[in-house]
């Protein structure tokens, strides 16, 4: 294949611009906020968890208040009853006997009943605290996954900007390198991640290898215009007045 030399050194340029947008995508990948918001999104999971797991024992604890004090008003509710039985006329000895037994064991359930609400009330309590706490500790972590996002936004935003106006500068070089020439160099990019680089000092400016002497002879001899390709990586050698020939 053959290109005049001032096209060939077209495609320095080119493979500057394409070397800037693999620079812009490698940044783009390897922003320091993609891993802020990867730990902040796993942190606001794990509060989230917290949170649900509070509120959750809230409920259970809540629903064994309310049990309880059903029980409770149960107990108070005989104990009146029985109460106002004990209390009225006609009651026998052994009725009044039977009264008063039933109020003696209603009086340790109710005992019982109220220490035990009293506990699940204290725990309740606790159990609140702990919910609030995880709230605001999810709260917290929510906004810090919400300022990381906003910087990464902002950050691919200025890549975004940069990509553009590279991508801008391709348009003419691209346009103005003949097709059988361009395609080279873009499946040499494709495999190689350049497409073309200065032959300098004897050296492929791809891979960074020094020429042997037997390719270094072939180069010499070749016309100006022949498009020459580095058999090691594959990459097409534009020849300057740097190239050490």
């Amino acid at each position: 294949m053959n290109a005049e030399p001032a096209v060939q050194q077209r495609l320095l340029e080119l493979a500057e611009v394409d070397a800037e947008l693999n620079r812009i995508q490698h940044r783009r990948r390897a922003m320091p906020e993609l891993a802020e918001i990867a730990d902040a999104e796993r942190s606001v999971r794990e509060r989230k968890d917290a949170v649900v797991a509070a509120e959750t024992r809230g409920a259970d604890l809540d629903r064994d208040i309310q049990r309880l004090e059903r029980d409770v008003d149960g107990v108070r509710a005989r104990v009146q009853r029985d109460k106002g039985m004990l209390a009225g006329a006609g009651v026998s000895a052994k009725q009044a006997s039977d009264l008063q037994h039933e109020l003696d064991t209603l009086a340790r359930r109710q005992s019982v009943l109220e220490d035990e609400l009293l506990e699940v009330m204290e725990q309740r309590e606790a159990v609140q605290t702990n919910l609030d706490a995880a709230r605001t500790e999810l709260a917290a972590g929510e906004q810090i996954l919400a300022d990381a996002a906003a910087r990464r936004d902002a950050a691919a935003g200025d890549l975004d900007v940069a990509e553009a106006g590279r991508k801008r500068d391709r348009e003419p070089l691209v346009a103005g390198l003949p097709a059988d020439l361009l395609a080279v160099y873009e499946r040499s990019r494709v495999r190689q991640g350049i497409g073309a680089a200065l032959l300098r000092a004897r050296r492929c400016g791809a891979c960074r290898l020094e020429l042997d002497t037997q390719e270094i002879s072939h180069i010499r001899t070749a016309p100006p215009n022949e498009v020459l390709r580095h058999e090691e990586c594959g990459v097409i050698m534009v020849r300057t007045s740097e190239s050490g020939l």
